[in-house]
């Protein structure tokens, strides 16, 4: 939209016209001329204002031939305004002749956006190509008489073709001409020259020079011109009323202009568009917002948001198709929230976020908020419970943003233990929700007992790729047949000591690398808070050295691990070691582990990281059913069966204070190499007090390795990344999902713990969220981002979302008469990239173009309703139909 305007400058009558153009081309106009039979129809009641003035030719000679010699001294066009005493009512007052209106700028803006969609629909044409419509003029006004006016329009001042076209448009020998002045520039001309007259008695004529932009007058129209009666003036304005709407309702230009790229600013543009683009959004900005500002609200930015965004959204929605630089309101977006300063990409959501509720308390009309504690809901109905919360947020909170923003959902928590619930119903401005991602990682785990009753065993498990701890958990128990009285320890294993215990269950696989190395532990339940002992050993690696050189000692790469007994001495000790040592005992004759019977050959195999292809104890589950899964039914690990005193110290084994032989046990610290002291046998009181764990080093003899696999000690596999999907497959959910997803009912997190006024103390409740109340304008968030803090990881899951017909009814937990739950898109914010280096953009749907377009900084290109569906989308924009 044109952004016209003058001011009105002040020149004496001898000034050029070279200098008076200068001038009155120094800044934009502000003024515009339409017809005016069109403005009254778009403004309606609004029309009321205008003051009329009758256009008259000024005295010139009677005669024919000198009035031929006059136009040729007097090249300029001079028309006497003649104020009447009537004022603009409707769209009658420009019957009997010609007549055109002079509008401000903004208010012409305003009103061609409230009649977009009007627009729209009676042409679809390219507003771009035609500038017939619009063209600008300079007018010198002098006063003559108290409400007389004299125009003059000079060849000096115009181009030869607009003062062609003036010429034409003011014509009055063949019909009456009338000037409606809506803008107030000739009152200011009369006021100012009332003032002057006052001081100044003696002057010259002064002429103020006033710049318009002038809209659908083209020659083509104007030649039209001609005869006198009623119905030919009556077509002459339709006319030009129906070429303005040609010259605004080509969807090219009002609301299709870029925002240039100020470093890193994707992300704000993406935001900025869409929001700029929001209809309800994009009238209360074109209007007189100003009026609303609340420049008290201590929870405000003293209206600078508010105007800087006005300003920013008028500038978009002009009929320049230049780009815009948005400096002003970056600068005043890192004023109020520094974290948004410098020129570093941030994520658009989060500015999305602080932009809404900036522009909220900048125009909340609530000076003095009161609080009202809310009340329990004891019994009564969920509808009087919401309706009074909402009444109490609505008395805090009135804004714009609020009537088109905001909704309501409800929360429940209940208690696991007592089964209290607890219900509120809280505001939103936005839905945050998950992307369910039905990505896999295969994660390669190897499973030990901790009382030597099996053999250790490796298992390929499948979770999500950005599940948690929890879900490795449950999926390596389903995959070893995990018992309902065990528990599985979890560690990382690095430079053969456990590194750290995998113990959160929030915690993101995504921390773990494919290099890695994890064990898990099986420990009865009864143990989970017991103390425990870790064993790591060394041995002598008999190819280390030749014949003349003594071989040198090796760490095994898998520590063992078990509970401790209440009383702990050098026997304990070594009798623990010594059943833990039995899955890997060779039996006699046997020159190691591959020639048992059974499937431990295949063990050994996997141990060294080469799984056999049948036969295995390498086991493979996936985390959900899915066709292509195995379970370990068939293939379960062998379980050791002893004779008891084998465990206890008994008679059963001859051998055993031969093997007692081959053992050294030191204490060491957890983290330190350094041994703090032999463990003797006999020595009882080993310990004053016994630690929660307790790290034992064993230096095997060279006998031992004669006595035991090494093989199943000394390899353990690394986390595979092994693709599950099939090629070319696409991550894929859709946004019901999601929505499902964000609904569904879980347990809080250890740090968001709800006190339970029944229980008397903080419970991990079930929480579950409904919704409630929905808003005009619904705005959804798909969280591809998660971050943690060592890690920062992006979703490429395409969400397949609806763009015409986003059906929530099934999901509203309030039954009664509501307004329409259907809903259709209108804007998207973009991400591509990784976290690192991505790119935003904005996908809009264009009401007058009835067509979508990608917004990519300055570049305005349109897009197929096919391209708008992509893994890239981020912020969806929807509303109520």
């Amino acid at each position: 939209m044109a952004t016209a305007a003058t001011a009105s400058h002040r020149a004496s009558a001898s000034t050029s016209g070279r200098d008076a153009l200068a001038a009155a081309s120094s800044a934009p106009a502000a003024v515009c001329l339409v017809p005016f039979r069109w403005w009254a129809r778009v403004r309606e009641e609004e029309a009321a204002g205008g003051v009329r003035y009758a256009a008259t030719a000024a005295a010139s000679p009677s005669y024919y031939g000198l009035r031929l010699l006059h136009s040729f001294l007097h090249p300029d066009l001079v028309l006497r305004l003649e104020r009447g005493d009537g004022r603009a009512g409707g769209a009658g007052g420009g019957a009997g002749g010609r007549s055109y209106a002079l509008v401000p700028a903004d208010e012409l803006s305003r009103a061609l956006a409230r009649q977009n969609s009007g627009f729209g629909l009676q042409n679809k044409h390219s507003f771009a190509g035609d500038s017939a419509g619009a063209y600008p003029l300079v007018l010198r006004i002098s006063v003559r008489e108290t409400s007389i006016l004299t125009l003059k329009i000079s060849k000096k001042d115009n181009p030869v073709e607009n003062y062609k076209r003036a010429n034409k448009i003011f014509n009055v020998d063949s019909q009456p001409v009338h000037v409606w002045d809506f803008s107030g520039q000739t009152n200011l001309i009369l006021m100012n020259e009332w003032n002057r007259l006052h001081h100044d008695c003696c002057h010259a004529d002064q002429e103020n020079l006033l710049e318009v932009q002038v809209y659908a007058m083209s020659d083509s129209l104007t030649s039209k011109i001609g005869g006198t009666n009623k119905e030919s003036s009556r077509d002459v304005n339709d006319l030009n009323a129906d070429s303005y709407y040609r010259s605004f309702g080509r969807a090219g230009s009002m609301g299709l202009i870029g925002l240039e790229n100020l470093g890193n600013t994707c992300f704000m543009n993406s935001s900025i568009q869409c929001l700029a683009h929001t209809p309800k959004l994009v009238d209360y900005f074109l209007g007189d917002y100003a009026r609303n500002i609340n420049r008290t609200n201590p929870l405000g930015l003293n209206g600078e948001l508010a105007l800087a965004f006005g300003e920013l959204l008028r500038s978009l929605w002009t009929t320049d198709r230049k780009p815009v630089a948005p400096h002003h309101f970056k600068e005043k977006i890192a004023c109020f929230a520094p974290q948004f300063s410098g020129f570093n990409q941030h994520d658009s959501q989060e500015l999305l976020a602080f932009l809404l509720d900036g522009l909220h308390e900048d125009l909340n009309q609530v000076k003095c908020k009161l609080y009202e504690e809310a009340k329990d809901a004891s019994g009564r109905p969920d509808e009087e419970v919401a309706d009074e919360y909402w009444s109490n947020h609505l008395a805090r909170n009135d804004s714009v943003i609020v009537d088109t923003c905001h909704g309501q959902y409800k929360s429940t928590l209940t208690c696991p233990t007592c089964n209290k619930k607890s219900v509120t119903f809280d505001p939103f401005m936005y839905l945050s929700l998950p992307v369910p991602s039905t990505a896999k990682r295969a994660m390669t785990v190897t499973v030990f007992s901790t009382d030597g009753s099996r053999e250790p065993c490796s298992y390929d498990v499948s979770v999500p790729k950005f599940g948690t701890l929890s879900d490795l958990v449950q999926a390596l128990s389903i995959a070893c047949l995990l018992g309902d009285d065990e528990i599985l320890l979890v560690a990382e294993v690095y430079n053969n000591c456990i590194l750290r215990y995998l113990e959160e269950p929030s915690d993101s696989v995504s921390l773990l690398r494919d290099g890695d190395k994890l064990v898990a532990y099986r420990l009865p339940k009864k143990y989970e808070k017991s103390p425990l002992v870790i064993f790591t050993h060394q041995h002598f690696d008999e190819h280390s050295g030749g014949d003349n050189v003594t071989p040198q000692k090796k760490e095994f790469e898998a520590p063992l691990l078990a509970a401790l007994p209440e009383r702990v001495n050098g026997l304990s000790l070594q009798n623990i070691y010594l059943k833990l040592l039995n899955p890997f005992h060779l039996s006699k004759g046997d020159s190691s582990l591959n020639g048992s019977a059974g499937s431990t050959g295949d063990s050994a195999d996997l141990m060294d990281g080469m799984p056999s292809d049948s036969g295995s104890n390498f086991q493979d589950i996936q985390f959900e059913d899915d066709p292509g899964s195995s379970n370990c039914s068939t293939n379960e690990c062998e379980i050791i069966t002893k004779a008891p005193g084998e465990y206890d110290g008994g008679k059963a084994d001859p051998n055993k204070e031969r093997r007692v032989e081959d053992f050294e046990f030191y204490l060491k610290s957890e983290r330190a190499d350094v041994q703090q002291q032999k463990i003797e046998i006999n020595e009882l009181d080993l310990l004053k007090t016994i630690p929660s764990r307790l790290h034992v080093n064993v230096h095997w003899q060279q006998n031992a390795s004669r006595q035991y696999t090494a093989s199943m000690l000394n390899n353990l596999p690394e986390i595979h990344k092994l693709e599950l999907t099939l090629k070319g497959t696409e991550d894929w959910v859709a946004l019901h999902g999601c929505l499902e997803a964000f609904l569904k009912e879980e347990p809080l997190g250890p740090e968001d713990m709800w006190y339970c006024p029944c229980c008397k103390k903080h419970q991990q409740a079930m929480k579950k969220l409904d919704l409630w109340r929905l808003p005009e304008v619904l705005v959804i968030h798909l969280k591809r981002f998660s971050y943690t803090q060592f890690t920062r990881n992006k979703l490429e899951t395409f969400v397949d979302f609806p763009t015409t017909d986003l059906d929530l009814s099934s999901y509203i937990a309030d039954k009664s008469e509501q307004p329409s739950s259907h809903y259709h898109l209108y804007a998207i914010s973009n991400h591509y990239g990784n976290m690192g280096g991505g790119h935003y953009t904005a996908s809009i749907y264009h009401e007058e173009g009835k067509g979508w377009y990608k917004f990519d900084d300055d570049c305005v290109t349109p897009i197929s309703d096919d391209g708008i569906k992509t893994p890239a989308a981020y912020v969806l924009f929807y509303r109520r139909q």
